[in-house]
Formats: structure tokens, C-alpha cells, sequence
């Protein structure tokens, strides 16, 4: 019995040593294989945030002889005083508080459309994501041919009142150029957000529903007591991404407009990129990329506590 107790006593160590061994191969492999993503991280967002952030404070150019000197809140000052900053800044609230809850509502009835068992409705699925995997450039284009005042637009438009109207210059109108971004941006971007309230209807029992039809609910009564509080992460993610997106408009309008008419167009984003990029004021550019930042920050943080899980 000693014999045996003795020998136990030996194997332990053996044991621990072969346990820390595997657990240490474990840890060597799963740092070698998350290390792409962390240097692709700080390659691709920690640095250039933190260059930004530095680069905010200083008079530099994208190309200038002399280097670059620190300028201190000169930059901010500059940028709180300029009337196309506040101008970028109205656009781009006007366009997230007219496309995110549009968007947002319009994928919802779609995916409640396309959730129902009934024949080809993977057709409708497919036709309502197309666009989202086609390039937004190319999708840019397109409609820019569309919206011109003898486009397809203005034909059907003229087709459908016999003639008796005429479409306006829908990029050209100052009043009609954000309206025409909006619409084009909405119809782009809707089939993602579908397919994504569409995952979240399935991950809803089934025995929920047939519990409501066994009350007698209606409808209505179903989507408010059944569906709607079991799309509550779904709806989040949903209305987080799309207002991020909305925020950093840029591609439709440098396609499509360019930030005009009379700077009717222009965003935060696409005044951060012209500022930087044509006009050379690298500084300037990341000044503006900061408080673009802040303000997205921001808006997400309001829209995460506002659909919390209350207790």
C-alpha cells in the first residue's frame, strides 16, 4: 500500500507538468493565430487614429517643404468657426434621421414579407439583396444616369402625367439633390438589414406564435407581443449599424455630387476627405476626422443606452 501510495505520489508531477505543457502549446497556438488580426488592427486603426489624434494639433500638409509645427487648438477653433463645417454637419444629421428609421422600418416589413413559407419567396430574397452586393460606385453611376433631366426618372415621370410635368434636375436642385442621395442610398442598403431582421425572426420559437393563436391575438397583437420583443438585440445591432453607415456617408455623394450644389450635399466625411486629400491640409482634415469621431461616439452610446435591456 505504501508502494503504491509512493508511486501516485510520483506520477503527479508527472501529470502537472504535462497539463501546463498542453496548456501552454494551447495559448502559443491561439496567440499565433490571433496576432494577424491584432497587427492588422493596430496597422489599420490604432495608428492611424493615434496619427490623427496627433496630427490634429499641428499646421501639417499632405506635401510641404517644411515640417510640420504644433499649432494647438488653432485647427478646432478654425473648424468651429467655419459655416461648410456646420453645413456638412446639417447634411449629415439630415440624412441619418431621414434614413435610419426609413430604412430600418422599410427591412423589417420586407423581412416579414419574405419570412412566410410560401413558393418563391427565395426569388424575392435574392432580388432584394442584389443590390447590396453590388458595388456602391457602380450603384452611384447608375442612378446618376437615372436622376439626369432626360433619364429614366423624368421619362417615367413625364409618361405617367402625359407630358404634363416635367422632372426636375434632381443632383442639379439644391432642394431636390439630398432627397434624390437619400432614396438611392435607402434602396441600397435596405436587402442587408433585411437579411438581418430575418435572422432574428427565426431565432423566435414557434411556439410563441402558437400560444398567441391560442389566445386569440390578432396580427398586430402578434407583432407586438411576440415578434417585436424578440427582435430586441436584433433591432439594436440594426439601428447601430445603420447609423454608423448613415454618418459616414461619403461614396454616394463624391460620385453623385460632390458635395454640391452650393455645398447642398457635402458631409463630414467627404469635407474630411476634400479637405485633406485636394485641398492638402492634412491637419485640418484631422481635426475634422476627430470630431467626427466624438460625434459618432456619441450618437452609438445614446442609441446603445436607450435600447438596453431594462431589469
Amino acid at each position: 500500500m505504501t508502494t503504491m501510495i509512493a508511486a501516485l505520489a510520483r506520477l503527479r508531477p508527472v501529470r502537472r507538468t504535462r497539463t501546463t505543457n498542453a496548456r501552454r502549446r494551447e495559448s502559443l497556438t491561439a496567440l499565433g493565430m490571433a496576432t494577424p488580426a491584432v497587427v492588422l488592427l493596430i496597422v489599420f486603426l490604432v495608428v492611424p487614429v493615434a496619427l490623427a489624434f496627433a496630427l490634429a494639433f499641428t499646421d501639417a500638409r499632405l506635401i510641404s517643404p517644411t515640417p510640420a509645427r504644433f499649432v494647438g487648438l488653432r485647427n478646432f477653433t478654425q473648424l468651429f468657426q467655419d459655416p461648410v463645417f456646420f453645413k456638412s454637419l446639417r447634411n449629415t444629421v439630415y440624412f441619418a434621421v431621414v434614413v435610419v428609421p426609413l430604412q430600418a422600418g422599410l427591412a423589417l416589413v420586407l423581412a416579414l414579407l419574405v419570412n412566410a413559407k410560401v413558393r418563391g419567396v427565395n426569388f424575392f430574397r435574392t432580388v432584394y439583396f442584389l443590390p447590396v452586393v453590388t458595388s456602391m460606385v457602380v450603384v452611384s453611376l447608375l442612378w446618376t444616369f437615372l436622376y439626369r433631366q432626360d433619364g429614366l426618372v423624368n421619362r417615367v415621370i413625364s409618361g405617367l402625367t402625359l407630358g404634363a410635368v416635367d422632372g426636375p434636375d434632381w443632383l442639379g436642385d439644391p432642394a431636390t439633390a439630398m432627397p434624390a442621395i437619400i432614396l438611392m442610398s435607402v434602396w441600397q442598403g435596405v436587402g442587408f438589414h433585411m437579411i438581418i431582421w430575418l435572422a432574428g425572426l427565426q431565432t423566435i420559437p414557434a411556439e410563441l406564435y402558437e400560444a398567441a393563436d391560442l389566445d386569440g391575438a390578432g396580427r398586430w397583437d402578434r407583432f407586438r407581443h411576440v415578434t417585436w420583443p424578440g427582435l430586441r438585440a436584433t433591432r439594436t445591432f440594426v439601428l447601430v449599424t445603420i447609423t454608423i453607415a448613415a454618418f459616414s456617408l461619403f461614396t454616394q455623394i463624391r460620385v453623385m455630387t460632390q458635395g454640391g450644389p452650393l455645398d447642398s450635399t457635402t458631409t463630414v466625411v467627404h469635407q474630411a476627405v476634400h479637405t485633406g486629400y485636394d485641398q492638402q491640409q492634412t491637419a485640418y482634415a484631422a481635426a475634422i476626422s476627430l470630431v467626427f469621431f466624438v460625434l459618432v461616439l456619441t450618437v452609438s452610446g445614446v442609441q446603445r443606452f436607450l435600447t438596453r435591456e431594462k431589469d
